[in-house]
């Protein structure tokens, strides 16, 4: 029966995984946990191919323990009710470790269904999710667990695992492999930190290899064949996403172009220009604003431009837009001032509004005195001191001019005509 190469050469020992030294290193938490044999109820977070199965299986093989493993998208209350039902018998004499994988696709009673047996002990419960957990896991399990996360794996350590699967095909074949300079290191970055991903692309270029005199050539151009977009992790409704989008903006807020680009590049590659077109509106108000008020139009007219394109041609206006906005001053003063104004408002600080700011319209039908109202075009400067906050906020300050060359240029002129009145 076929066995994925990634499957066969699965660790089977700590020392043999690949790139979670925070975490399985020596000396760290989860290492000396299952060095110690007590093992808690866990939860494991991280990409998909990052070692999370793995390390289920050799906890289970070191503490002596029967594993169950359910996936979540596909096992059911009763599933779990079989494994209850095992409990206490020759079949689990020490207990039962459960690995459940993608537990954010449990509903809350499939999820409360487990409290009873995890509480008493009965049950070790060791799930896993590709989902920020405690997001998407209810607070019932998070409370009685550990969290731990699984780190993306970086290409260096995908390359180890890449020469390796290697060296066991050509064990395995007879052949002798003779990668093309750069081929193997593709692979490693290319599968965007999941070894299943390396695995598998090894094992397609040995099965679709022509070799010759028992000699395999693994050339570069298939190595990009069979890899193509793997690393591109863009699930529009996984955390990896909101991750990009979050890289994309802080970049640009962090005035980083190079950066930005990288993940511009990710989100269209991943065919996300409509989240990418969005984000990048957000950025030119939220993060540019005031130091450049020009920059909305310009992003708009940008991101206009894009969607009327199409990509490939989309890219153009919208790299203009996100070197621009890189290399723009940055200035969060005008959001940050109505944010405090919204959290007073919130609060119930409001009052009524100074009767010279009512509706003009007010006084013909009310008959009520004069508003009192000064209408600044009348004055020098189109400016003239009177009062606009409610009695219960005059004095509240909210906007605070930003320091750029912009802001500070409307401070003078506001200071030198306010402070003559």
């Amino acid at each position: 029966m076929y066995q994925p190469l990634a499957d066969l050469l699965r660790p089977q020992t700590l020392d043999e995984v690949y790139g979670q030294e925070h975490i399985l290193g020596e000396g760290a938490v989860l290492r000396r946990l299952i060095d110690s044999g007590n093992i808690p109820n866990m939860v494991f977070y991280g990409p998909s191919g990052t070692g999370k199965t793995t390390v289920a299986k050799i906890i289970a093989k070191q503490t002596n323990r029967t594993l169950y493993q359910l996936n979540a998208t596909t096992a059911s209350t009763s599933d779990i009710k079989e494994i209850v039902s095992q409990l206490d018998t020759f079949l689990a004499p020490n207990g039962v470790l459960l690995y459940l994988d993608e537990i954010q696709s449990f509903n809350k009673k499939q999820q409360q269904s487990l409290l009873e047996y995890i509480e008493n002990g009965k049950i070790t419960l060791i799930a896993s999710t590709t989902e920020n957990p405690y997001f998407y896991v209810f607070n019932a399990i998070l409370s009685r667990s550990t969290v731990f996360e699984f780190k993306q794996i970086s290409a260096q350590a995908a390359l180890q695992a890449v020469k390796r699967a290697v060296s066991y095909l050509e064990n395995r074949t007879g052949l002798t492999a003779v990668p093309e300079d750069g081929a193997l290191q593709y692979i490693a970055a290319a599968c965007g930190g999941d070894l299943r991903k390396a695995m598998n692309a090894v094992e397609v270029l040995f099965s679709a290899g022509q070799p010759r005199e028992q000699v395999l050539n693994l050339t570069l151009a298939d190595a990009k064949a069979v890899t193509q977009k793997s690393a591109l992790r863009a699930d529009r409704d996984g955390d990896s996403h909101y991750d990009l989008l979050s890289a994309l903006q802080k970049s640009i807020r962090g005035s980083d172009p190079d950066a930005a680009c990288h993940y511009l590049a990710r989100l269209l590659e991943a065919g996300q220009m409509q989240s990418a077109c969005r984000r990048l509106m957000v950025i030119a108000a939220e993060d540019v604003g005031l130091a450049f008020p020009q920059i909305i139009p310009i992003v708009n007219a940008a991101v206009d431009m894009a969607l009327k394109l199409g990509m490939p041609e989309a890219r153009i206006p919208l790299g203009d837009a996100a070197v621009l906005m890189a290399t723009s001053p940055k200035s969060n003063s005008g959001h940050i001032a109505l944010d405090m104004a919204l959290a007073d408002v919130r609060k119930g600080k409001t009052g009524d509004f100074p009767r010279h700011l009512q509706n003009v319209h007010a006084d013909s039908f009310t008959m009520e005195r004069e508003q009192g109202y000064l209408y600044p075009h009348d004055y020098p400067n189109h400016w003239v001191r009177q009062q606009y906050l409610p009695d219960e906020l005059v004095g509240t300050r909210y906007y605070e001019y930003g320091p750029n060359k912009l802001e500070q240029a409307a401070k003078q002129y506001w200071d030198a005509i306010k402070g003559g009145n």
